[in-house]
């Protein structure tokens, strides 16, 4: 059902937030440090171990990889707009910072790869 897609979409976003939250304080900052990013993973490495521990039914499946699919890409297109404007307005370091993280990213791509083979 599509229900437990939003369930298990609902557990990760709020467990994420938490454990974002926990990572501001910790650093004493006051804002969510990677929570949503935290959410995004659990949401992908959880509906990969329900899919292949659990025998969900069809419609199951269907509805947490609708969420999935959907939430996704819409949190990665506020955050990269967050980001751009966090960017601007914290200057050249920023930039150079985001720029590099970029970088390193498609740089690993090739080894991720080879560990997944």
């Amino acid at each position: 059902m599509v229900i437990y897609g939003i369930a298990l979409l609902s557990f990760c976003m709020l467990l994420g937030i938490i454990l974002g939250e926990f990572l501001g304080r910790l650093f004493g900052i006051d804002a969510n440090i990677g929570g949503i990013g935290i959410a995004m993973l659990l949401l992908v490495i959880l509906s990969g171990y329900l899919k292949r521990s659990l025998n969900l039914g069809n419609i199951t499946e269907k509805g947490i990889t609708f969420w999935s699919m959907i939430y996704i890409p819409i949190v990665v297109a506020m955050a990269s707009k967050q980001n751009v404007l966090g960017a601007i307005d914290g200057g050249l370091i920023a930039l150079f910072s985001g720029g590099i993280a970029v970088i390193a990213s498609f740089l690993l791509i090739p080894v991720l790869s080879k560990i997944k083979k």
